[in-house]
């Protein structure tokens, strides 16, 4: 785990793609924790049917999308990177990552579709689509970011 988390030392050259990757990880799991806290605090006494979810769920993707474009311009200015060009180890990874989460979507929609044809409630086929995409875009980013330290095996 220490590994992980030294991942990024100091004087090692990020490239353009891996600093938006690492701003995608921050805003996307930061606006699902915050759309978690808000839900938890509005279940408190509250019957699951009657909580107002909608809302607080569209505003928090839209604000992981914009604090996604802001950081990533904010990363930028600070610490321009040499080229914003992708090269064939940017795509490879890239097309890695997106391969490697992908299932994480596919897992959401299919728990959506099999509550919905269980007539489950609204409220946990949206939460399961949304934490299907919330995984996707936090798993592909942690595979991305591995990929980018680590390197992408011949095989793969």
């Amino acid at each position: 785990m220490s590994k992980i988390l030294n991942m990024v030392a100091v004087g090692d050259a990020v490239s353009y793609e891996e600093k938006g990757t690492w701003v995608y990880l921050v805003t996307s799991a930061g606006a699902y924790v915050v759309y978690l806290v808000i839900i938890l605090g509005r279940l408190q006494g509250t019957p699951v049917a009657e909580v107002s979810y909608a809302s607080v769920l569209l505003w928090t993707t839209l604000a992981s999308i914009v604090a996604s474009i802001a950081g990533r311009t904010l990363v930028e200015t600070a610490r321009p990177s040499d080229s914003r060009r992708r090269d064939v180890r940017d795509k490879e990874i890239y097309r890695f990552g997106e391969y490697a989460s992908r299932w994480c979507i596919v897992a959401g929609a299919a728990a959506g579709f099999f509550m919905a044809l269980a007539k489950v409630d609204y409220f946990w086929i949206a939460n399961a689509i949304y934490l299907g995409f919330v995984l996707w875009a936090v798993v592909g980013s942690a595979i991305k970011l591995v990929a980018y330290r680590r390197g992408l095996s011949p095989s793969s």
